[in-house]
């Protein structure tokens, strides 16, 4: 039975994950968050060339560019259906002047061009024109039609239960379900003497199952913690040598139960393939014999499946490296899209420019004439607080030598949401130095509107941009917890406050009531509450500064006032249903 490709390259291994020296491309760019516009909240499938080039056109009219929108990025949608000789085109109805002639205006107009493909055999529009056994002619295509940007998607992808993918395709991102193994002639229980890393898998009756990575597209787990479980043994051996292993298995093609099973003995992988299919997923068999070399004393014997991470990084790999190859040093902002499945917060810093943490914010796009509608609140990911509430916690992922955490495209200006609402959102995105990719039709903005007064909020941009490049942490929250920078929290019933370091020395400070109704009790938090909070995301000079200030300047970032404080605790007496408050604080010696 055929499977992924081989992982030779140790730097794309589970194990590789937390050290962000082994990234897979070492050359990755340091950048802030990309600005700009996307087409798909705006027009879903239906966005054309007449269209984008009225977007430009409203980009320009508007200055958006000057506040730092610069990308012009086509989704799906705007291909033609099927390949011609093997390479991809547009779609003759929609684009008939062909995407190079679409970088051209984009370009005219000062603006960066930006394009969108999938990692699986189509598009999630079900064009079959993803990029999978392409990736070397569509990226030598992407190269010579001038792209700037792309975005990656991860529907029908072969090796795993990806949107529309055979949910089958589970039984390659999951190991077997194993009673036991056998080493040396000696027989070891998975229930009783094998130990479970992680949280994901599980025992029942008298093997243990799950073993494998969640599936991150929905908001159900926290990102934070080892996603990944793992079965391991530790046998102790008198000499060192070769030994004979087998394992009782029996296999399955669902979410939690697979047939790839991988062994190590300590780091060192010494088994990556598929086992043969037992009739049902509990019909227990054992394995071919296993060699595995051990040492004297104790050995760790890892039993695993991490594919479902390690495959889709070899796939986005495979783009960036025939990017690179082509290009020859171009410039392109890489934007992996595959809504936080196989928890991209562990290795998307090896090839990404950022990395999507759920499924989209909204179902509901607009198009011509459409705006489309999006929401505050929902049990899904389909809201803003869905992605605010994952991506809030995410911070230690992210960073100016790593990438951004990508709570997609913003919702601003589509229906179903406030000018409140749409503030806050904003504000959240800077905070969290989210990618800020508009997702309106433009042309219903006009200068000096409520919705361009959001967009074009310098102040606020200002911190998404900030050269330092630190997302925001929370630092309280009203809702009881251990530990507010990293308890995941889906009840929206409480009010938050986050903090981010500024490269001046100065702090934002921001607070974010996510109730639909008023907060009128007073929060306040200290200077040294901040400090002992942000920890080693202050530096000591910056430490010093804003602890042994004599006072401080505050700038309410939405209505724009200033005041002045000696005091140490900084306060607010009330908050609006869904509202923001938030100050830049610059210390005064």
């Amino acid at each position: 039975m055929e499977g992924p490709s081989p992982i030779n390259d140790k730097r794309m291994r589970f194990d590789a994950f937390s050290s962000g020296n082994e990234k897979v491309f070492p050359d990755k760019k340091s950048r802030l968050p990309a600005m700009g516009w996307n087409s798909w909240n705006a027009f879903g499938s239906g966005n054309t060339e007449a269209l984008t080039k009225e977007i430009v056109r409203k980009i320009k009219e508007l200055e958006l560019d000057r506040y730092g929108y610069k990308y012009v990025v086509l989704d799906d949608g705007c291909y033609r259906p099927g390949r011609v000789n093997d390479r991809l085109g547009s779609d003759p109805i929609k684009f008939p002047s062909g995407f190079k002639d679409m970088a051209d205006h984009v370009h005219a107009a000062g603006l960066k061009f930006g394009m969108y493909n999938d990692i699986g055999t189509k598009l999630c529009s079900g064009n079959e024109v993803g990029i999978y056994k392409h990736e070397a002619v569509d990226c030598e295509d992407y190269i010579n039609w001038d792209i700037d940007y792309i975005k990656v998607d991860n529907c029908y992808y072969m090796w795993d239960n990806a949107t529309f993918a055979n949910p089958e395709n589970a039984m390659y991102s999951y190991a077997p379900n194993i009673r036991s193994v056998s080493i040396a002639g000696q027989t070891y229980s998975a229930v009783k003497d094998g130990l479970i890393t992680g949280i994901r898998a599980s025992v029942k009756d008298d093997y243990v199952t799950f073993i494998g990575t969640f599936d991150g597209t929905a908001p159900d787990h926290s990102p934070v913690g080892l996603m990944s479980s793992e079965l391991v043994f530790e046998v102790e051996i008198d000499e060192p040598g070769y030994y004979e292993m087998t394992v009782s298995y029996a296999t399955g093609k669902e979410e939690g139960i697979g047939s790839w099973l991988q062994i190590a003995v300590e780091d060192d992988v010494v088994f990556d393939e598929l086992l043969p299919s037992t009739e049902t997923p509990e019909s227990f068999t054992d394995s071919d014999v296993i060699r595995l070399k051990l040492v004297s004393g104790v050995n760790r014997i890892r039993l695993m499946n991490h594919r479902r991470q390690e495959n889709t990084l070899h796939s986005y790999s495979e783009i960036r490296k025939e990017l690179e190859r082509f290009g020859q040093g171009r410039d392109i902002v890489f934007s992996i899209c595959e809504w936080g499945k196989t928890q991209p917060q562990n290795w998307g810093c090896k090839v990404g420019d950022s990395w999507r943490i759920l499924n989209d914010i909204t179902f509901q796009v607009g198009s011509d004439g459409n705006p489309g509608t999006a929401a505050w609140e929902s049990d899904y990911t389909t809201s803003i607080t869905s992605q605010y509430n994952k991506a809030v916690v995410m911070d230690e992922f992210a960073g100016l030598d790593k990438g951004w955490n990508d709570p997609d495209m913003m919702v601003i200006g589509m229906d179903g949401i406030t000018e409140t609402m749409c503030v806050s959102h904003m504000a959240m995105w800077c905070m969290l130095n989210s990618p800020l990719m508009l997702g309106l039709d433009l042309r219903r903005v006009n200068k000096g509107d409520w919705i361009y007064n959001i967009i074009a909020n310098e102040d606020l941009i200002a911190l998404d941009q900030d050269p330092l490049g630190i997302q925001a942490k929370r630092i309280y929250t009203t809702y009881s917890c251990d530990d507010p920078s990293t308890a995941y929290i889906r009840d929206n019933k409480r009010v938050d406050v986050l903090a981010k370091p500024l490269s001046d020395g100065g702090i934002a400070l921001a607070f974010f009531n996510l109730k639909q109704e008023d907060h009128s009790e007073k929060i306040s938090v200290t200077v040294d509450q901040i400090i002992e909070a942000l920890g080693s995301k202050l530096s000591a000079s910056s430490k010093n500064g804003f602890n042994n200030a004599a006072s401080y300047k505050l700038k309410d970032l939405i209505d724009k006032s200033y005041s002045e404080t000696a005091s140490k605790t900084f306060s607010i007496d009330s908050i609006e249903a869904c509202g923001c408050k938030v100050f830049r604080i610059t210390p005064i010696s």
